[in-house]
Order: structure tokens, then sequence, then C-alpha cells
């Protein structure tokens, strides 16, 4: 059976592209008559925003969204929560600590930027040197989670090599992992990082198909890499092109009214935010309005655009009523 997820960040206001990527990532699981699940990516502390995971919930189920599991209906592999799945994290850790593969690191940001080596900038910054490779951890130590906390990230290596994967849209792509460098899986306080994570719990809550934005999609390789050092089947990827601005950036507010509590808060009713979102994708037409069950019957992934969608100030205004 076909198990997909939307995992949001209660970092900020979902916006249309949030909505837009999450709506395809449901369709796929019900026109597929598989399971959604919801679960909840909160280990940027620093980020996190008290009450905006039960805003971020909220404004899914208004527009027309449901899910099987997730941290407010529970479910099999709880908690959905990643803040309280960090010893889930431990284990993989250690297993990667055993392989050879992980090493502290104290390298700073301006360490890394520094570096002669380091002309690169990729997803996460800076290409890492490399620096301390030879700083293998010791997978005896009792807690990789707390080992050099403050002190150290735990890097794991990534050795060249080019990694082939089938995107279910993107068709044919191919990356090497050691072109953005040796890559963080657990931050200096202590936290699993964002690609070991994401690998662990869509490992555990069976995920067989991962629908997300197209800005991941380099990341795809380096979670091939930990999906096989840790024994766990690779799931179907599928990445969406995001929704830019007129000036070719990720929407914000100076886009105008794009996240979905202001187009609550103006009235714009859910089925117009739908039909809106889903023309996008073609799966709808211009200024239709449809609810999302209504979508289900029409989804085919050959109609979805394979390029990012410009949205104008205009495009934004008639969402709203009158």
């Amino acid at each position: 059976m076909t198990r997909g997820r939307f995992a949001p960040s209660p970092t900020g206001a979902l916006h249309v592209g949030n909505a837009r990527t999450a709506l395809i990532a449901w369709l796929h699981a019900r026109a597929t008559a598989g399971a959604f699940v919801m679960r909840v990516e909160d280990l940027d502390f620093g980020r996190v925003r008290p009450g905006f995971m039960e805003r971020q919930l909220d404004e899914l189920r208004w527009l027309g969204l449901d899910w099987d599991e997730g941290p407010d209906v529970g479910g099999p592999h709880a908690p959905y929560i990643q803040s309280q799945r960090q010893e889930r994290y431990e284990g993989a850790l250690r297993r990667l600590a055993e392989l050879g593969l992980l090493f502290e690191c104290s390298c700073s940001r301006r360490d890394i930027a520094a570096a002669a080596s380091a002309p690169h900038v990729g997803e996460e910054g800076p290409r890492y040197s490399g620096a301390c490779r030879p700083r293998l951890v010791d997978p005896t130590v009792p807690s990789l989670t707390t080992h050099g906390r403050s002190l150290f990230a735990l890097r794991m290596r990534a050795d060249p090599g080019v990694v082939e994967f089938h995107d279910l849209l993107m068709g044919r792509c191919a990356f090497d992992p050691a072109a953005e460098g040796d890559f963080v899986v657990r931050r200096k306080d202590g936290v699993a990082g964002y690609q070991v994570a994401v690998v662990v719990d869509d490992g555990a809550m069976g995920i067989t198909h991962v629908v997300r934005g197209a800005d991941l999609l380099s990341s795809t390789a380096r979670q091939i890499l930990l999906y096989g050092a840790l024994d766990l089947p690779v799931p179907d990827f599928l990445h969406v092109p995001l929704v830019l601005g007129e000036d070719g950036e990720r929407l914000a507010k100076r886009h105008g009214a794009v996240s979905l509590g202001e187009l609550r808060d103006a009235g714009v009713p859910p089925d117009a935010v739908i039909g809106w979102l889903a023309s996008t994708c073609a799966l709808a037409a211009p200024g239709e309005h449809i609810s999302a069950r209504e979508l289900v019957p029409r989804f085919e992934l050959a109609r979805l655009p394979r390029e990012p969608t410009i949205v104008t100030a205009a495009d934004l205004e008639r969402l709203r009523p009158g």
C-alpha cells in the first residue's frame, strides 16, 4: 500500500507554495488508495514558534486535507513530532559509527567558509573541506546524542561517487554527495540533523513515497547513502517545482498575502484556494472552485508541471472575494 506524508516545520506561516506541495502529496496518496501521514519536523529549535504546529494543522484541515496518522490523531508509529523521537536517532548514529562513517567536527561555519578547498556553495552552505575526517567516533561511547555536546558536530563521510535515482516527476537524476562534502547528522547541541532524522522517520513509518519541494532534490542523494548504511528501503521520490514570486525568489510577505492564514482571514473560501492551486498543476481550469476531495479522480502525475510556477501579485489578488 502507498504511504505518503507531509512534514511541515512550525517555524512560520504556511504559504501557498507549502499548500501546493501538501495538496499534491495528499492527492497522490488518496488517488492510490493509500495512507497519508502528517509529521511535524520541529528540530530547528531556535526557529520553532509556539502555537504554529496547531495553526498549521488547522489551516491544512481548513483546505480539506486529512491524514490517517499524525500528532493530533495518533497512530502505530507515534510520536509524530520529531523532537519527541530523539532516542530513535541515537540508534542510527551508532550504526553509522560502527561502520566507520561518523566523525567529530569542530569546524565553525566561518572555518568552513574560509577553507581554500571550499569555493562551492551548496544546499547547506560552502562545501565542507574534510578537515576533521580522521577524528572517527568511537561507537562504544554511552550516548552519541550527548557525546561532545557543545564541542563538535558529527558528520557522515560522503566519499566521491554519483548516486542515481528516478524521480517520479523529474525523471533520471544523478548527484555526487561528495560535491557538497561530508554532511552533518548530529548538530553541536546534540540534536539529530535533518538528513538522518528524515531517513530514520520515513523508514520507521513505512513511507513508500516522499513528495516534497524541488529545493530538496539534491538532498536525496545524501539520504540514499543513509538508507543504504542503515539497511532501510529507499522510498520513491517526487519533487514538486517551487512556487516563486515575479522576482524568481521564494514567496515571502513582500509578494503579497501569500499565507493560508491571510487568505482565510480575508474570507477566501477553501475551494477557491484549492482550485487556484490545482490550476497551477493543470488539474483545474483557471478560476474554478473545487474541493480537494473532488480533485482525487483528476490526479495524474503526467499533468504536473516540471518547471517552477511564477506567481504575480495580481494572481494572489484574484483569490480575494469581491
